[in-house]
């Protein structure tokens, strides 16, 4: 289980925000020692373009590492007042739009962007009659309209960050072309005013961009609007809900879970196959169930009791859902009142938070951290080992010309120089093994190049314009993704046989030209087969009975396939990184032992003319050969120590910083 059972008395548990804050100050330490790590790599020639693509692609995953939690409910459930309590007690007020009825009418994203002034950026509802997929609009900052924040300011701050709740009144005809009018719906939608208009959302997605410690840190919030609001923007559902690492469903203690609260948990939270482990459910409100005419026993049995039902129409285990009064919690830190905060039990779910969030993150950052230093120690460890074999060879070289005379130093110059030639013709055999790698690889890249996916998505539009009611649409899916798998697989397999054919040929340089070249690992495409399992369920959701008339409209459908070519874009192009790297690695080990057998040449030779001028230069050139071996040593205790650093040191034992929010 990602949420374990947690208790308040616990001493050793610490709170979401002082984890996160942890968890920062191993990022920072992290980064600073990648840092000495290229450098010392780069002073001593060992960073070619495989090794410092690897600490590139670490250094950019640990600086952007976002942690996104997406808070969801339907309309007052207290989900703001929830995001208030946790992140923002510390301005010592409300921030985030709470007052009662609907207060969140569009999907709104609270982040920190350092390239970006502080600022709320709204996008205009009417983007949703145009094509264009919402990933597709963040590219387009102009066409958002923006509002200046004064972080120092909390009145200004929480007064901008009203407008997220705005709302205009439209036509029918209006309502139904954005997406909030079903005919074949009418109890999910909005109440039809006396002027014959109805209310929809001003705006579709808010960006808001402040400089809070948490966010600045890579935390990321995801408030989400009602059930009809989420229904009628599948890009929300489809593609970042599933990618938040936790989701925090919130119910009201009073009603438990009621028919909205099962439909959008069934039809937007878990799919067929999907680990609940990674949602978490909020009982909110615990506070209107305190009765001062019952016992405070009788009190908590009966919030138990709602506690284990939803639990059990959830299909949860009972220590995933956490009864929470947020109101009283921000109460009470904003008056610093132990005792209150205490009765409002907001500790437990945040110490729930910091134990599965962060201690999930944790284990996936720590994973790609350990695979990826072992292969890029690995490659700077074979040019290493490459440099000490050739003075090896010299030492050997050199101490067979003890005694000799000049006639056979002549004849060792005249062998080496003769060798050097032949070795330049080999050149020509590496650049055309490298040619050959590179149209296999272009043809592999070709699958899961823009154009293949490009034909897929075309395809499917295709099926799902079709008119009338698509009962097949789930079928259409369903040959989509069985290609979309069947191209990995071919991907997989090409790359394989190019695996077999580098290893062959790596083996006969090897023997030919005394290389050490070995194949670097091949990559495994499989992770990426996973993923778009995880993409088909999320968009399965939306295939069945209750969105048939929802993808009769060719609109609707239209925006479910754009959101799953974003989705999949990125999919696709992470797979091409890893045949990218793979590819540098190869060349990166065919330049390498090409430009130091070049180099050993040039020494070899060296040596014989000072041998050739001095009767005492033979020893002194043993002599400094085995200093540099001496060196190369130090070299790779150096490595596997800055390697092993970066290895072992985990997030967990990052010292604590000072709190950076006090109040929470």
């Amino acid at each position: 289980m990602l949420y374990s059972k947690i208790t308040l008395g616990d001493p050793v548990a610490i709170s979401f925000n002082e984890q996160f804050d942890r968890h920062g100050a191993w990022r920072r330490q992290f980064a600073l020692r990648l840092k000495l790590l290229s450098e010392w790599l780069r002073d001593h020639d060992l960073l070619d373009a495989a090794v410092e693509e690897r600490l590139r692609r670490l250094e950019t995953q640990i600086r952007s590492d976002k942690v996104m939690v997406a808070f969801v409910a339907e309309f007052s459930r207290g989900k703001s007042e929830l995001i208030n309590a946790i992140f923002f007690a510390g301005y010592k007020r409300r921030i985030m739009p709470a007052s009662a009825g609907r207060t969140t009418m569009c999907p709104t994203e609270l982040g920190y962007d350092s390239e970006v002034p502080p600022c709320l950026r709204l996008l205009p509802i009417e983007t949703r009659l145009q094509p264009q997929p919402l990933m597709e609009w963040r590219m387009v900052p102009e066409k958002w309209t923006r509002f200046d924040l004064d972080v120092n300011d909390a009145g200004q701050l929480a007064e901008a960050l009203e407008r997220v709740s705005e709302v205009r009144r439209v036509t029918i005809d209006e309502a139904r072309a954005l997406g909030f009018w079903h005919d074949e719906f009418p109890e999910d939608n909005p109440l039809l005013g006396a002027d014959g208009k109805v209310e929809v959302p001003r705006w579709r997605h808010a960006l808001i961009n402040i400089a809070h410690p948490l966010l600045k840190q890579g935390l990321v919030i995801l408030d989400t609007p009602g059930l009809n609001a989420i229904g009628a923007e599948p890009e929300l559902t489809v593609n970042l809900i599933p990618q938040a690492h936790a989701v925090v469903f919130i119910l009201a203690a009073d009603t438990g879970v009621t028919k909205s609260d099962l439909a959008i948990w069934r039809e937007h939270l878990i799919s067929d196959g999907d680990s609940a482990d990674s949602r978490l459910v909020v009982l909110n409100k615990i506070d209107m169930m305190w009765d001062a005419l019952r016992t405070p026993y009788e009190v908590q049995a009966e919030i138990e009791r709602q506690r284990s039902t939803s639990a059990e129409i959830l299909g949860l285990g009972q220590e995933q859902v956490i009864p929470v009064s947020a109101q009283k919690g921000l109460v009470a830190k904003i008056n610093d009142d132990a005792a209150l905060l205490q009765a409002s039990q907001l500790p437990v779910l945040e110490r729930a938070l910091s134990q599965g969030v962060m201690g999930h993150r944790r284990t996936i950052l720590r994973a790609a951290v350990s695979a990826n230093i072992a292969s890029l120690r690995a490659e700077a460890g074979r040019a290493i080992q490459i440099r000490r074999r050739d003075l090896a060879e010299q030492t050997m070289e050199l101490k067979g010309l003890r005694g000799k005379n000049t006639a056979v130093i002549r004849q060792m110059r005249a062998r080496i120089e003769q060798e050097q030639r032949e070795f330049d013709v080999s050149g020509a055999r590496v650049h055309a093994v490298r040619s050959v790698h590179l149209k296999l690889l272009r043809e592999v890249l070709a699958l899961l190049g823009t154009p293949a996916l490009k034909t897929e998505m075309a395809e499917l539009t295709a099926k799902l314009r079709q008119p009338g009611i698509k009962l097949g649409a789930r079928k259409a899916y369903a040959q989509t993704f069985d290609r979309l798998r069947a191209t990995l697989r071919q991907a997989q397999a090409s790359s394989t046989e190019i695996q077999s054919m580098l290893t062959g040929t790596f083996r006969q340089l090897n023997a030919e030209y005394g290389f050490s070249l070995q194949a670097p690992r091949e990559p495994d495409l499989a992770r990426f087969q996973r993923d778009l399992d995880l993409v088909e369920r999320s968009h399965n959701q939306y295939l069945g009975m209750g969105n048939m008339f929802r993808l009769a409209q060719p609109e609707f459908a239209d925006r479910l396939v754009r959101a799953l070519a974003t989705r999949l874009r990125v999919i696709y192009e992470s797979a091409l990184g890893e045949l990218e790297l793979w590819n540098k690695s190869a060349a990166a080990q065919l330049d390498a032992q090409l430009r130091d057998r070049r180099r050993n040449f040039g020494r070899r030779i060296e040596a014989i003319e000072r041998i050739q001028q001095a009767a005492s230069g033979l020893d002194e050139r043993i002599a400094e050969i085995d200093g540099q071996d001496v060196a190369l040593a130090a070299l790779e205790a150096k490595l596997a120590e800055l390697t092993g650093q970066l290895i072992e040191a985990p997030a967990e034992q990052a010292a604590a910083p000072e709190p950076l929010l006090k109040s929470a």
